[in-house]
């Protein structure tokens, strides 16, 4: 492995580095977009039984809420405006999920970025290591035909280096969009369930009053 490192050339830094910030971006995706973290089990079906009850929802509890995870920022965020409108509370739920998206969309739009220039920086270096190989033909004559060989096979190392870096940074790219848009239908079903108990429970209230 290092010596193909070494045939690639300097090209193959920038690979190196892409490579490694790609792994620590998916790493850290895989740890922060776990579904217990993003979803914890049971948390909507609490929070409907927290206010089926018709107790006062206190600050600190809707606060706490919001604090748990991205689900419960947006139950929590639908319980700041319960007292409105439904259309009031449904654009409150589309705004503060526009931000949750763009949370746990943090680092894609790099790693996508690194799918991208991985091939491009990989045909650099292919490009450059051509150069310098028909540039030592100019001065010294082509020579051995091994020895030509040799050096494209090495100019090819980082084209090979660029796809192995790109292909895995953009199939994980398009898995975690798939695994946030999935997030966001299972959200706003919770956020629907939780609106249909809010505007239920004081209809209900008024005709037992």
């Amino acid at each position: 492995m290092l010596e193909l490192i070494k045939a690639g050339g300097w090209p193959m830094i920038p690979l190196l580095l892409l490579s490694a910030v790609a792994l620590a971006i998916i790493v850290e995706r895989f740890w922060t977009l776990r579904r217990d973290k993003v979803m914890p089990p049971g948390l909507g079906d609490e929070v409907l039984a927290w206010v089926a009850r018709g107790k006062p929802l206190e600050p600190a509890h809707v606060d706490s809420l919001r604090a748990t995870s991205p689900l419960g920022a947006l139950l929590a965020a639908e319980l700041d405006v319960r007292q409105r409108s439904r259309e009031a509370i449904r654009e409150r739920v589309e705004d503060v999920g526009r931000h949750l998206v763009h949370r746990m969309e943090r680092f894609l739009n790099t790693l996508g970025t690194i799918a991208a220039a991985g091939p491009l920086l990989g045909l650099f270096g292919t490009v450059v290591g051509m150069i310098e190989m028909f540039l030592g033909i100019l001065d010294h004559g082509i020579g051995d035909a091994n020895q030509l060989a040799g050096g494209i096979g090495k100019a090819l190392i980082c084209t090979a280096t660029g796809m192995v870096v790109a292909i895995p940074a953009l199939a994980f790219h398009r898995y975690f969009r798939g695994r946030i848009a999935g997030y966001i239908v299972d959200m706003e079903h919770e956020a629907m369930r939780l609106m249909d108990v809010l505007h239920t429970e004081p209809a209900s209230t008024s005709k037992q009053d």
